[in-house]
């Protein structure tokens, strides 16, 4: 996961609306089953799905009435703290 994609999500999803990344997802979720892809493509797929679903997160904290900046540290602090498990 990269801050400066998930945090360019986040404002895309502030001045516009979530339903658009939600759909592109769904694009790209749909992408992982086919059967050509390579699998550095399917990790590239993969990493944009990862930040794209981050920067749901970190939408769903700001509507909680979360700073952004804070709920992009304590986003980051969670993912960072489940790989170190």
């Amino acid at each position: 996961m990269k801050i400066p994609i998930i945090k360019q999500l986040t404002t895309f999803i502030e001045n516009n609306d979530e339903d658009y990344v939600i759909e592109a997802l769904e694009v790209l979720e749909d992408l992982t089953e086919v059967s050509s892809l390579k699998d550095e493509e399917l990790d590239i797929i993969g990493e944009l799905i990862s930040n794209m679903y981050g920067a749901l997160e970190v939408n769903t904290e700001i509507k909680k009435g979360v700073a952004k900046k804070d709920a992009m540290n304590g986003f980051m602090k969670r993912v960072l703290g489940s790989i170190d498990q």
